[in-house]
């Protein structure tokens, strides 16, 4: 399935990669040394006086220097996205991250407190960019201006690559003999946001959200990594995985699969997850598969609710809009928000 729904993807990747080079904001300052674990853009220095115990906030633990991609205008107040090359310690492998972080967290007033993160994966391959950083879809201004309206929690959001090349599928996972990219995204990732951001020592803070193969990485991520993720935007997913790599290895394949990670979560008696799918009315491949994953899956600790984008097709500007039309108020309303 996911070869027919490839080609729009690529477009819109190639697209992405053009504009990108032009920022997202609307500054022409060469690119800079972009530091978030100092706090506010003063560039206080790395906190380190000790919490009460009750206290939710992760202090970063190894702030390191990212370079500035582009600013993010608008409701985004010309905030860095910054990128790093990260060697996964725990998955041994090698690719980009970019991240950034929403206008509040550099607020005077919010300068002791942890902030919830979104882990936002592209579709396609996924490779060598992650189109969510393109100023044409507007991901990150759009996420600043529904937390000043109420309509969302102020998130970070990072970015990494979806796969090690763009010649095969992955599926978010760590396939025997392949790069460990489910380590990768459930476990790298996390952790180098973790190191270079104020952030909540609980699974409510975190949620992962993706399309089409990142739409199938989120939702597997979440129900696989329940004590990392506890919420899940699948935007046009698989359901199922469908890596040619898997051949030969169908134990393996079966514990990455959504539909029978749901089985088990469902067995176990959780914890709960919320997995707020989205698809355009006119995603005619998709859409009956994801509301039969709902009707199948979709009860005890796995919630679900699914937002329908009128008109909408497998694309990211689809999803943009389905993110302003509800899904991310129901995301907020099941997340902790910012706290000390």
């Amino acid at each position: 399935m996911r070869k027919a729904l490839f080609h729009p993807v690529v477009a819109l990747i190639a697209l992405t990669v053009l504009v990108t080079t032009a920022g997202c904001g609307t500054s022409t300052s060469p690119p800079s040394p972009v530091r978030f674990g100092g706090g506010p853009k003063t560039g206080a220095a790395l906190h380190t006086t000790p919490h009460g115990k009750r206290s939710l906030v992760q202090w970063p633990t190894k702030p390191i220097t990212f370079q500035e991609e582009s600013r993010v205008g608008g409701a985004g107040g010309n905030t860095p996205i910054g990128v790093t090359t990260l060697h996964g310690p725990k998955s041994g492998f090698t690719g980009k991250v970019w991240v950034w972080a929403p206008p509040e967290y550099y607020e005077k007033r919010n300068a002791d407190k942890g902030f919830p993160v979104m882990e936002a994966l592209p579709g396609a391959y996924g490779y060598p960019v992650n189109y969510w950083i393109g100023s044409d879809l507007k991901l990150e201004e759009n996420l600043a201006r529904w937390s000043k309206n109420g309509t969302s929690l102020p998130f970070i959001v990072v970015m990494p690559v979806l796969n090690p090349n763009d010649k095969q599928y992955y599926d978010g996972s760590d396939i025997p003999g392949q790069p460990k990219i489910g380590t990768w995204l459930s476990q790298d990732v996390p952790d180098l946001v973790r190191q270079n951001f104020r952030t909540l020592k609980t699974r409510d803070a975190w949620a992962i959200m993706g399309s089409s193969s990142g739409g199938f990485a989120a939702l597997k991520n979440v129900l696989q990594n329940p004590g990392t993720f506890k919420v899940a935007i699948p935007n046009g997913p698989d359901i199922v995985p469908d890596s040619p790599l898997w051949n030969g290895h169908a134990k393996e394949e079966r514990d990455n699969n959504p539909e029978e990670l749901a089985r088990r979560l469902t067995a176990r008696g959780g914890p709960e997850v919320y997995l707020a799918f989205q698809d355009g009315s006119k995603e005619y491949t998709v859409l009956p598969k994801v509301r039969n994953f709902i009707a199948r899956y979709g009860r005890g600790p796995v919630h679900t609710r699914l937002q329908i984008v009128p008109g909408g097709t497998h694309s990211a500007a689809t999803y943009v809009q389905g993110l302003g039309e509800g899904t991310m108020r129901w995301v907020s309303a099941h997340m902790q928000g910012p706290t000390a």
